[in-house]
C-alpha cells in the first residue's frame, strides 16, 4: 500500500475516544495460524503467545516491528487459535510449568483468565503518559479491582463508500452522521438509480463477520442491548429492518467474507465490514473513496468494542522482561507502527502520525465520527463463552438465515432462538457484558 500524506496530525483521544471490539471469530485477526503450546525461543527470550495476527503477512509484518523497535528482549511471537491460547494458559499455569511471558489477545480472549495472570498494577502506573482511556483500564481489571492486562490495539467496524454511490443520497442527509431510515432509503434510490443493480454489499460468506453487525450494531441501536433484549418488541423492529435493508443488498452477498474485494471489483459500492477488511477497498484510489460511522438507530449509535491486551501469566519465566517489551509495545512509535503495516488502532492519546497510508487516514475519520458521537452505544464481542463462543454465533446467523433468506416469522424465530441461547447462558452462568448490564448472570429476558 502506497504511504502518502494524510493529512494533520489528530489527538488520539479526539479519534477514539473510547476505543474499539476483532471479535472471537477474527474481529481483531483472522482465522488461521500456527498452534502452538508456547514455542521456547531459547534462554532469556520473552516467549510471546497471541490470538492476533494469524495470518502470514499480518505475522510477518508484525515480527518486523518487534525485531527494530522493541530492544528490551528477543521476543518469540506465536500466534494461536483461541482455543489453543485458553487450553495453554490453563495447562500451563495449573501444572506450574509455564513457559509463555507474554499472553496477547482479546478482552473476551483474556477474561476467563482473570486468576492465572499477574496483577499488574504496577506496570500500568508507570505507564501514566500513555493516556489510556478509563474505560480502557476498567475493562483490564476483568471485573475485579486489580490490573489483570495492559491495554494493546483496537479495532472496529465502519462503513466504506465509494463516491460515485453519493449521487444518490436523500436530500438534507449528512454521510457522516446517517440513521438507519436513511440508509435505507439511500440503498433503496442506489439500486433504481443503478439500474436495479444493488449497490449494497454484505459480509454475508462462510467466513464474513456479519454475526457481528447484529450483536454491535444492529441489536445495541434499535434494543438498547445485545443479549437481554434480544426477542423483544424493538429487536423485532430491528430484524425487521434487517430483513428490508436486505432487499436491497447484492445477492452474492452470501458469499462475501470479506468486502474490500468486491468493493474494489465495482461489484458494490457500498459496504459495512472491519477495518483491517476494508483496507484494501480503494486500492490505488483513495481519493475515490469516503469511510463512515455507522448508522445510528432508535436507541442509538451502535458499535462494536474490540480491544487486545497484554497480559503476564502467573509463573511467567521472563516476567521482568515481559514488563519492558510491554512497555514498548505501548510507546507511540510502536502504536503508530502497528496502525501502518496492520491497520489496528492504537490505544494511547499519542498524536497520530501524518505519514498515515491514505485508507487508514480514512478509517481514522470514520472511526473518530463513530465512537465520538453524543449517541454513541459501545459494545463488547461475548466474553467469557468459551467453546460455547461458535454456538452463540451461530444463534445470530441463524436469525439472519430464518428471517432475511427463508422469510420466517421474526417472532417465532426470536423465541426459538432465545431458548438455545438461554440454554447455553444457564449453563455457563456468565456475568453480561456490554451494552448489557454488567456484573450480573446474563440471559435473554
Amino acid at each position: 500500500m502506497t504511504k502518502r500524506n494524510a493529512g494533520p496530525r489528530l489527538s488520539r483521544r479526539t479519534l477514539l475516544g473510547l476505543g474499539v471490539g476483532v471479535a472471537a471469530a477474527p474481529a481483531l485477526s483472522a482465522c488461521g495460524g500456527v498452534s502452538t503450546s508456547g514455542a521456547d525461543g531459547g534462554s532469556g527470550t520473552v516467549n510471546f503467545m497471541s490470538t492476533q495476527f494469524t495470518p502470514v503477512e499480518e505475522r510477518q509484518r508484525f515480527e518486523k516491528i518487534l525485531a527494530d523497535k522493541v530492544t528490551a528482549a528477543k521476543v518469540a511471537y506465536n500466534p494461536v487459535e483461541p482455543s489453543i491460547f485458553s487450553s495453554t494458559i490453563q495447562s500451563q499455569v495449573d501444572a506450574k510449568k509455564v513457559q509463555v511471558s507474554i499472553a496477547g489477545g482479546l478482552h473476551g480472549d483474556l477474561a476467563p483468565h482473570g486468576s492465572r495472570l499477574t496483577d499488574l498494577d504496577d506496570l500500568i502506573g508507570s505507564l501514566g503518559d500513555r493516556g489510556f482511556a478509563s474505560d480502557l483500564t476498567e475493562l483490564a481489571k476483568l471485573g475485579g479491582s486489580t490490573t489483570k492486562y495492559i491495554p494493546w490495539m483496537q479495532a472496529t467496524y465502519v462503513v466504506a463508500v465509494n463516491k460515485k454511490a453519493l449521487q444518490w443520497l436523500p436530500s438534507g442527509a449528512d454521510v457522516q452522521k446517517l440513521t438507519y431510515e436513511a440508509f435505507l432509503s439511500w440503498m433503496a434510490a442506489g439500486r433504481r438509480g443503478n439500474g436495479n443493480k444493488p449497490i449494497f454489499g454484505f459480509p454475508a460468506g462462510p467466513k464474513g463477520l456479519y454475526h457481528r453487525f447484529f450483536q454491535g450494531f444492529l441489536l445495541p441501536s434499535f434494543t438498547g442491548g445485545q443479549i437481554t433484549t434480544f426477542r423483544g418488541a424493538d429487536a423485532v423492529t430491528g430484524w425487521q429492518y434487517m430483513k428490508e435493508l436486505w432487499a436491497q443488498a447484492a445477492p452474492a452477498s452470501t458469499n462475501y467474507d470479506n468486502m474490500q474485494e468486491p468493493l474494489q471489483r465495482g461489484e458494490v459500492l457500498v459496504a459495512w465490514d472491519h477495518v483491517a477488511r476494508l483496507v484494501d477497498a480503494p486500492g490505488d484510489k483513495p481519493d475515490d473513496w469516503v469511510m463512515v460511522p455507522a448508522p445510528s438507530g432508535p436507541k442509538g449509535l451502535g458499535y462494536m468494542l474490540v480491544v487486545a491486551g497484554l497480559g503476564i501469566p502467573q509463573g511467567a519465566p521472563e516476567a521482568d522482561k515481559a514488563k519492558e517489551v510491554i512497555k514498548s509495545l505501548t510507546g507511540a512509535d510502536v502504536q503508530a507502527e502497528v496502525l501502518k503495516q496492520n491497520a489496528f488502532f492504537p490505544v494511547t492519546s499519542a498524536d497520530l502520525p501524518s505519514d498515515l497510508p491514505p485508507t487508514i487516514g480514512l478509517e481514522a475519520t470514520a472511526v473518530r465520527g463513530q465512537q465520538g458521537a453524543q449517541n454513541a452505544i459501545a459494545s463488547l464481542p461475548p466474553v467469557g463463552l468459551g467453546a460455547k463462543e461458535g454456538e452463540v454465533t451461530q444463534i445470530f446467523k441463524n436469525c439472519f438465515k430464518e428471517i432475511c433468506l427463508d422469510g420466517k416469522p421474526i417472532q417465532q424465530v426470536l423465541d426459538r432462538q432465545a431458548r438455545q441461547l438461554n440454554t447455553i447462558l444457564d449453563e455457563l452462568k456468565v456475568a453480561c457484558w456490554r451494552p448489557d448490564p454488567t456484573g450480573t448472570p446474563c440471559r435473554v429476558a
